[in-house]
């Protein structure tokens, strides 16, 4: 149980339950809870976190139907297993809120839901019960520009307005987006910017300088505050949320490697590969000559261990230059000396904890924002390149030996280490991050 303070306050937050959207919510409930706050995990029944991981919260599954709703669960069916969650979850939220509120302790008030922005019915449900709701972005900032400012209007913003921001290529990114939008789409959009717009407030994992045009631009158009409390994975003590079992040996043999040498490969949680991709990359790994530390994870290959495909005496080839598991615990590999490269999906966690470290990057976006997040790294902030086109073990030997040895790729490594001492600035006492985490307690929570 939870030590009951005098006249404390209790937030609840609200779990997208998947890998990437978890992770962040419990690292900014972590630094609430420094800052004093009781805390109260709601989350659908799929992907539970454990809660033995963080005995200092209070955790409460709400029926989510997804198996009666039979809705995929593939990146391709996103919005509509968006619309099942938040249909499905409402009400047995708005049950479990009223419930905490009528049991209130005298002493304890509820601050405020803050909710993954996926899951607006609780902006709804806070409304109703006189709560401020407040909305946590888990991606980059700059996606905030496709909810904030009106449809009719982006195209002319994105193309006039905001130069600095023309290698994110915006307006091909609307383009795109309204070639052939789902009755789910244009729901969950219509929906979820209704619910913003009600909302007391939004709070972005991203950093001020990072992303300071697109902040600009956003807070021009946003109807309500946007308070930059990133990254959050820095600002909160290191607890494991992870979904799939870290393979901490891992970390033992980064031990024995050079500094700044091993190319760390992994393509997030959600992410697929096909067998051909495997083998290109097997062969770029041990032809590029430098030791890796790559992530199979189960499922990379669909219907796949992903470690049966790789190819014929390639373990024998590389020999003890290679280290290959099936998830790898990322933070610690990031922030290791040995570590002089990340090959990444572009995630905007990956990506921010690359950034934090100073490790430069090798992109190869999936799907969605990671495209927008690789546009950032390799043609605004400079400090990785991106791998186009079909994968092929020479192009792949090539960018690895850019990006950590080459002259070509020194710039990038001294921008990647720039990006970091940046960074730890923003996080002390009087930066940004630090500044802005005191004015969202100050100006949201203690009304």
């Amino acid at each position: 149980m939870e030590k009951q303070a005098e006249n404390s306050s209790r937030l609840v937050l609200v779990l997208y339950p998947f890998q990437g959207h978890i992770n962040p919510m419990l690292q900014l409930a972590t630094i609430f809870h420094a800052k004093g706050y009781s805390i109260t995990i709601i989350h659908p029944e799929f992907n539970s976190p454990n809660p033995s991981n963080h005995p200092q919260f209070t955790f409460i599954s709400v029926p989510d139907k997804l198996l009666e709703s039979k809705v995929s669960l593939s990146p391709g069916d996103f919005m509509n297993l968006v619309l099942a969650l938040n249909k499905n979850c409402a009400a047995p939220f708005k049950k479990c809120l009223k419930q905490m509120l009528d049991d209130e302790h005298p002493c304890e008030r509820i601050a405020g839901v803050i909710y993954d922005g996926l899951m607006y019915f609780a902006q709804t449900v806070a409304d109703d019960l006189g709560l401020p709701g407040i909305s946590m972005r888990p991606t980059a900032a700059a996606m905030l520009l496709f909810a904030v400012i009106p449809q009719i209007e982006q195209e002319s913003v994105f193309d006039r307005q905001i130069p600095e921001l023309q290698p994110l290529e915006l307006t091909q990114m609307v383009t795109s987006m309204s070639k052939s939008p789902t009755d789910a789409m244009t729901e969950v959009r219509a929906v979820s910017l209704n619910a913003m717009k009600r909302s007391a407030g939004m709070i972005a994992n991203s950093i001020e300088f990072l992303e300071n045009a697109a902040l600009s631009k956003i807070r021009e158009y946003s109807p309500v505050p946007v308070f930059t409390i990133g990254p959050f994975h820095k600002l909160a003590p290191s607890s494991s949320s992870s979904l799939l079992q870290e393979e901490a040996d891992c970390i033992s043999w980064l031990d024995k490697q050079a500094p700044k040498s091993v190319i760390y490969v992994s393509f997030g949680s959600m992410a697929s590969l096909s067998k051909q991709d495997i083998v290109e990359i097997a062969w770029g790994l041990a032809n590029s000559e430098q030791p890796f530390l790559w992530v199979i994870r189960p499922g990379l290959v669909l219907g796949s261990e992903g470690t049966e495909l790789l190819p014929d005496g390639f373990l024998e080839t590389v020999g003890d230059r290679g280290c290959i598991v099936k998830w790898a615990p990322q933070k610690e590999v990031l922030a290791h000396c040995a570590v002089g490269g990340f090959w990444t999906h572009c995630g905007w966690n990956s990506t921010l904890e690359s950034v934090s470290e100073g490790v430069p990057m090798l992109c190869r976006p999936c799907f969605g924002d990671q495209f927008l997040n690789m546009r950032y790294i390799c043609y605004i902030w400079k400090t990785g390149l991106e791998l186009e086109n079909e994968l092929e073990r020479g192009k792949i030997e090539g960018a690895i030996k850019t990006l950590l040895v080459n002259i070509e790729g020194k710039e990038k490594r001294n921008k990647a280490m720039e990006f970091k001492g940046k960074t730890e600035l923003c996080l002390r006492e009087g930066g940004s991050s630090s500044i802005s985490l005191d004015e969202f307690t100050k100006s949201i929570l203690s009304v």
